[in-house]
């Protein structure tokens, strides 16, 4: 019991010291080795910090940091070569100034449903984000939940057919594909996009009279209109990100030979397990190229601007690698077993509520949607199957139900997208976090609760 009560001070820690703005790079490790202390496992602190937490945090690291690199670097270019402003211009004028939020929505949500990682769609669309709104003098503080609401809750979860890994991860487990009961995920996905912009939309009116703000942080470079590229020279490089994703991941990586990877070289790898990073890479550096070739004469210097995208992209990566190393570790202590089966066991009889609070808690504790997920589904993913069977509930139903869940307490204060986002907006969790966690995480629980509600009436 002691364990329990470690890990759910650790973690409360770690939510409100992360909102009063405590570097999550150091409060991940010193609240990590607190749990172990409560656990009752002290004395294998050091080991559990070089050799889990460490560990952890290095293998994501070292998976996702060309995808942080590649994406930064394609975001800064956007913003230096006047991209950003003339596609956020052309915004402003074809749907006004009072559908701000809902253009950037729709251009995260397009890169989102694509294939983009959330942490790509935050680089490249904060510069036409701020764009957009200091044309409009509305808010920045906003900004974060906007791009928010956009990559991370309803292309992420719900709508089928996406390419996040929150869509594929339940494939394997309940024997559907990523286009699983479309009907629901269609309606709760309008859903929480009409949700989120209704809330960003009153709140962007009640304080428009602040203003974009003066003196803010991390601000994309003005660039006068008449130096701005055309429109579609701007949004090339966005299609030839989606599009080459698609076709990298669905039609030319497939056909690649690849059987080295089947070496102990290569760690006897299933191709599977990178197709969709190897997919991205390519994706981003046909898009950089784009970029530079299509606006040569825009930049002032082109590798000063790739350098500064280069620089920017480290907070990001280490930020949420020590959150992946710290639910590495609070997930490897025994303590953690008794959270898992007390979340598991809360509706034996309704597996929808079940599998459902469970991707919940566990993505809130481990500060990941697909951490969450990725636990749920390997402790009990067979057994949910079985009771889908047992109790004749569609397995489409618990595909869905589970990737939309994945997508609610994982936006806690400790989250890394979280954190990510609000360090590229250059804003702080007390001036942004309410209105993420209103768009990312009240409003998606309450869809996904709604949604189990009517379908445990049907069943």
């Amino acid at each position: 019991m002691t364990g329990v009560i470690g890990i759910l001070l650790s973690l409360a820690l770690l939510m409100y010291l992360a909102y009063r703005g405590i570097s999550v790079i150091i409060l991940a490790p010193v609240l990590a080795m607190l749990a172990v202390v409560f656990a009752g496992e002290g004395a294998q602190m050091l080991g559990i910090y070089t050799q889990i937490f460490m560990a952890k945090m290095g293998s994501f690291a070292v998976k996702y940091f060309p995808i942080f690199l590649l994406g930064a670097i394609f975001g800064k270019l956007m913003e230096d070569s006047g991209s950003a402003k003339i596609i956020a211009k052309t915004i402003i004028n074809s749907l006004g100034i009072k559908h701000a939020a809902l253009a950037i929505v729709l251009a995260c949500g397009l890169l989102t449903y694509g294939g983009v990682s959330a942490f790509v769609v935050a680089f490249a669309v904060y510069p036409l984000a701020a764009a957009l709104f200091r044309e409009a003098d509305l808010p920045k503080r906003f900004i974060p939940a906007t791009i928010a609401l956009g990559a991370f809750t309803f292309t992420m979860t719900c709508l089928p057919g996406t390419s996040q890994i929150h869509n594929i991860i339940p494939v394997s487990y309940f024997g559907t594909d990523m286009y699983a009961a479309p009907v629901i995920g269609l309606c709760a996905g309008v859903t929480m996009m009409l949700g989120g912009l209704w809330w960003i939309n009153r709140r962007i009116n009640i304080y428009k009279n602040e203003g974009y703000g003066d003196k803010q942080s991390n601000e994309p470079i003005t660039i006068q209109d008449q130096h701005l590229p055309g429109l579609w020279v701007a949004l090339l490089p966005i299609l030839v990100v989606v599009l080459s994703n698609f076709v990298f991941q669905k039609m030319l990586i497939p056909g690649w030979d690849t059987t080295y990877l089947n070496t102990d070289k290569f760690g006897n790898l299933d191709v599977n397990k990178v197709k969709s990073i190897w997919s991205m890479i390519m994706a981003l550096i046909l898009a950089i190229t784009t970029v530079v070739m299509f606006n040569w004469g825009k930049f002032t210097d082109v590798n000063v601007s790739m350098t500064k995208g280069a620089m920017g992209s480290m907070l990001p990566t280490f930020n949420t690698a020590s959150e992946v190393g710290y639910g590495g570790t609070i997930a490897s202590l025994g303590a953690f077993l008794l959270v898992k089966e007390a979340v598991i066991n809360i509706s034996p009889g309704n597996p929808l509520i079940s599998e459902v609070v469970a991707v919940n808690v566990l993505a809130g504790i481990t500060g990941s949607a697909s951490g969450g997920l990725t636990i749920a589904l390997e402790a009990l993913g067979t057994t949910y199957a079985q009771l889908a069977e047992q109790f004749n509930i569609n397995p489409e139903w618990m595909h869905r139900l589970a990737s939309m869940a994945s997508g609610g307490f994982d936006s806690l204060p400790h989250n890394g997208a979280v954190i990510t986002l609000l360090t590229i907006c250059g804003l702080s969790h007390k001036q942004s976090y309410k209105d993420i966690f209103m768009v990312s995480l009240v409003i998606p629980v309450t869809i996904t609760a709604i949604t189990v509600a009517i379908l445990s009436f049907i069943i």
